[in-house]
């Protein structure tokens, strides 16, 4: 019976399970939330057994459902072996590539990256998911994406990093700001500045907060937010200055909206990296974007040249 099923059948249940809510997984795979419910209670009787407890919320897996999402993810590890092989023996670059992109790199370089990567390969397509970092990892460990772009990548047992680029990181400021007109700022010069900062889960907030430390500087949190996008916006607002990587607010920058403050001595960067999980079989057409990415070779890429 399960020889039979629909690889988007099974697909189905692993978004289902990893998200614990069969309206997100429907979402997912662009079904509607009945289609996907009949399908669960269809897939529950042929299996005699309930695969989703739904007396809790978010919903949970029964030990049943814990083994099937088990085989749903083996299987369609399988079947991306195969499809890497497949390409390899047709000798062409087609399909789709899933990217898991934090927000600020996403907005920022992945619509350039996309025209060019269609017009090099017309025949594949970018699909790009905006996810928080954690989100981000699951995603990627979970196969619901080929390559993960991250800021202050994090290596695992299970997760290979690529380093990509070091972004310079400058004071952002309204240009009404008292600190606007200056040509380079020290750190102690943010002392007792209102400061819009990032949520405090969030590894650019501890790391922002480490360097206040060692520079013996403290400030006022203004406010806080999960994405770059919002503190832009209360920056411009006059609710405080902040600290980003200047390649995020350079459409700011040109608008009159922001000014960039060069940040000296020491100069802040944020590293970003490419993620994937290791043992990964790659497609042909994303072994071609990761070459877009580094402007290598995809095989000196992932053997850490």
């Amino acid at each position: 019976m399960l020889c039979v099923m629909l690889f988007d059948n099974i697909r189905l249940f692993r978004d289902i399970a990893q998200a614990r809510s069969i309206s997100r997984g429907a979402g997912s795979n662009q079904i509607s939330q009945s289609a996907a419910s009949q399908h669960i209670q269809e897939l529950e009787r042929k299996l005699k057994v309930a695969l989703l407890d739904r007396s809790t919320r978010p919903l949970t897996l029964t030990q049943a459902g814990r083994l099937y999402a088990d085989l749903c993810r083996d299987v369609l590890r399988r079947e991306e072996e195969f499809t890497a092989m497949l390409d390899a023996e047709r000798g062409r670059v087609e399909g789709v590539v899933r990217v898991a992109s934090i927000y600020s790199v996403g907005l920022s370089e992945l619509p350039r990256l996309r025209r060019e990567f269609e017009a090099r390969f017309p025949t594949t397509q970018l699909h790009v998911d905006f996810l928080r970092p954690d989100r981000l990892y699951e995603a990627l460990l979970d196969d619901r994406a080929d390559l993960g772009l991250v800021s202050y990548p994090e290596a695992t047992k299970n997760l290979a990093v690529v380093e990509w680029r070091n972004e310079i990181m400058t004071v952002a400021a309204c240009p009404t700001h008292p600190l606007a007109s200056r040509l380079r700022l020290l750190p102690a010069d943010l002392r007792r500045q209102h400061f819009v900062s990032f949520d405090q889960e969030l590894t650019i907030r501890r790391e922002l907060d480490r360097y206040f430390r060692e520079q013996s500087v403290e400030i006022s949190i203004a406010a806080q937010f999960d994405n770059i996008q919002s503190v832009k916006e209360a920056v411009a607002l006059g609710q405080g200055i902040s600290i980003l990587p200047e390649c995020t607010f350079l459409p700011e920058i040109e608008q009159g909206r922001l000014v960039s403050i060069p940040l000296g001595d020491p100069t802040l960067v944020r590293p970003v990296g490419i993620v994937y999980r290791k043992r990964k079989k790659f497609t042909r057409a994303a072994r071609s974007f990761l070459e877009l990415l580094r402007g290598m070779p995809a095989a000196e890429v992932l053997n850490g040249r």
